[in-house]
C-alpha cells in the first residue's frame, strides 16, 4: 500500500546498500482519487528538491500531516500550498510574506506587489509585464498575508498562491517539469 511509513535500517557504503530491517510503523489513511494524485505530486517534489541522504525530520512531520489532511479534507489545493510553503522553508528558501523585500515595511493587504524570486515582494509600480524572474510575479498584499497564515479560503488568494508557488517551484526545480502535473493535466482533458 502506498504512503505507509516504514522504519528502515541498512548498512554499506556508496550507492549499493544492504537492507537490514524494515518495520511498518502504523497506518496512514488510504489515499484515493484526487488525493492519491496529490500524494504522488508531494513525493515527486521531495524526490526532485531534497538532497540524497539529507535528513529533514521536521519536513517528514509536515509530510505526514499533509497526507492525513489529503485523506480527510476536500480542499486539496490549500493542503498542497501548505506543504509547498513549508517545504521551501525547510530547504532554506523561506518566503518573505509579511514585509517588503529589503525593508521593514509591513505588507499591506490593499497594495499590489511583485514577488521577486530570492528577494521577496516589492511594491508594483504598474509599468511591468506579466512577470518574470527579474521583474517579479504580480500578487496582492492580501494574498501574501493569507499565505503567511496558511489561509487559502479566499478565491483570489487560492488562485494567486497557486500561481506564485508554481513559479517558485519551477525556479527551484531548475525548469524540470513534474510528471504528476502533466498527468493531472492529461486526466482533466479526458
Amino acid at each position: 500500500m502506498s504512503f505507509q511509513p516504514l522504519l528502515l535500517s541498512w548498512f554499506g557504503k556508496g550507492e549499493v546498500r544492504t537492507l537490514q530491517k524494515a518495520e511498518w510503523q502504523g497506518g496512514q489513511p488510504y489515499l484515493q482519487g484526487a488525493a492519491l494524485m496529490c500524494g504522488f505530486y508531494l513525493n515527486e517534489l521531495l524526490i526532485n528538491l531534497l538532497a540524497r541522504d539529507d535528513p529533514h525530520e521536521q519536513l517528514f512531520d509536515f509530510y505526514s500531516t499533509t497526507l492525513h489532511r489529503l485523506a480527510h479534507n476536500t480542499d486539496h489545493a490549500a493542503t498542497l500550498r501548505y506543504f509547498e510553503k513549508h517545504l521551501l522553508q525547510e530547504l532554506g528558501y523561506a518566503l518573505t510574506l509579511v514585509h517588503e523585500a529589503g525593508a521593514a515595511k509591513a505588507i499591506l493587504p490593499e497594495v499590489c506587489y511583485r514577488y521577486v524570486i530570492e528577494r521577496g515582494p516589492i511594491p508594483d509600480e504598474g509599468e511591468r509585464g506579466i512577470g518574470d524572474i527579474e521583474t517579479g510575479y504580480p500578487v496582492l498584499g492580501k494574498t501574501l498575508l493569507d499565505m503567511s497564515a496558511d489561509d487559502y479560503s479566499d478565491p483570489v488568494t487560492a488562485l494567486q498562491s497557486k500561481q506564485l508557488m508554481r513559479v517558485l517551484l519551477n525556479y527551484y526545480l531548475g525548469g524540470k517539469s513534474l510528471h504528476t502535473r502533466e498527468m493531472i493535466k492529461d486526466l482533466q482533458r479526458l
